[in-house]
């Protein structure tokens, strides 16, 4: 589906994106339409694929989950079963949070969220077992500065 992103569009994607809990009456009055008028454009927007879902942000500290890894992942292999199998392997370990095939000195990094160094090696332990991977460098956060930002449009 071809959808115009118009002003009104934007409007309601930057209104989406800071509280998607606002109900059809305040996003309607938020951008000047009515409440019908708002539902048939979010509809369009998510029947384009503009919008993809809703999603909860949790609290990491409070349900214990205290530590978030970088991991860098340099690797030789770049044939096409082979990224197929490291994908599988990878998006079947829960905590990977986000996952990228990047440019640069490493091919892969991958954002873990996980409860302690335990816990992290584990993960390290489970995603090594499957797969050789030439190089595996991680970087530990000390702090979120900025998490979980809106996309700028």
């Amino acid at each position: 589906m071809n959808i115009k992103i118009d002003h009104i569009n934007l409007s309601l994607l930057r209104i989406m994106q800071t509280n998607p809990d606002y109900s059809q009456r305040e996003l309607a009055d938020q951008v000047g339409l009515s409440q019908n008028a708002c539902w048939r454009r979010l509809k369009q927007l998510e029947q384009s694929g503009i919008i993809e879902g809703r999603r909860l942000v949790l609290d990491r500290a409070m349900l214990g989950l205290d530590l978030v890894v970088f991991m860098m992942i340099q690797t030789q292999n770049h044939s096409s079963e082979w990224l197929k199998a490291f994908r599988s392997h990878v998006i079947s370990i829960p905590e990977v949070a986000d996952f990228y095939r990047i440019g640069g000195d490493y091919d892969y990094m991958l954002k873990v969220i996980t409860e302690d160094m335990v816990s992290y090696d584990k993960i390290y332990q489970r995603l090594i077992q499957k797969t050789k991977l030439e190089k595996v460098t991680s970087y530990f956060s000390m702090e979120a500065i900025a998490e979980n930002r809106s996309v700028h449009i």
